[in-house]
């Protein structure tokens, strides 16, 4: 960022007074931008024993699967983000009354925050949109495990089948971070109790 958006400004990379953070803000008019962590929002969608993955068309990580997510857009809720996303990636239709909150990502690393809303997909329906080559239902032992796009879904996908065994579906929230060697480190926050009746 060199120009401020309201008055064409220089800007400079500092604390703002009343800050601990570094900030860009304009010397002309003292405007601060701040920039927050970005929201991705997906769902797992479920048919029976089986959960819909998306193959990406797009990068990062290319031909590799992953469930239907994005980043949220302004004006809009959590789930309703979930549902375009699911709409937009995978061409299937999910309604606000058939989902839950599932899992939920802090990545303070890349400065993202992941939910993903459990679902059921009522009809089966569904094609590839514009971010996806191929859009397909798997079960357990047929999920491509070594072509999973990232941990998050991964994380999502374990704890699922784990909770279909079991008959119920806590509210999980986790802390991702790597270490200097490239390690990944995943850390459970909190579990609610115990979702009965989905």
């Amino acid at each position: 960022m060199k120009y401020c958006q309201h008055c064409a400004g220089p800007i400079t990379h500092q604390i703002p007074p009343g800050d601990d953070k570094l900030r860009f803000c304009c010397i002309e008019c003292d405007v601060v931008f701040y920039q927050n962590p970005n929201n991705i929002v997906g769902t797992l969608p479920i048919y029976e024993d089986k959960v819909l993955l998306c193959k990406r068309a797009i990068e990062p990580r290319y031909g590799k699967w992953t469930l239907p997510a994005g980043f949220m857009e302004n004006g809009e809720t959590t789930l309703q983000g979930a549902i375009r996303e699911t709409a937009e990636e995978a061409g299937a239709v999910v309604l606000p009354a058939d989902c839950s909150l599932y899992t939920l990502f802090n990545l303070p690393y890349i400065n993202q925050v992941y939910l993903f809303f459990r679902t059921q997909l009522r009809v089966l329906d569904f094609d590839p949109g514009e971010e996806s080559l191929e859009v397909a239902l798997f079960s357990e032992a047929e999920i491509p495990w070594s072509e999973l796009a990232f941990p998050v879904v991964r994380i999502t996908l374990e704890q699922y089948f784990t909770d279909r065994r079991a008959h119920q579906y806590p509210v999980r929230m986790f802390d991702l971070s790597y270490s200097e060697d490239r390690q990944l480190s995943t850390f459970l926050i909190s579990c609610s109790a115990a979702d009965l009746n989905r």
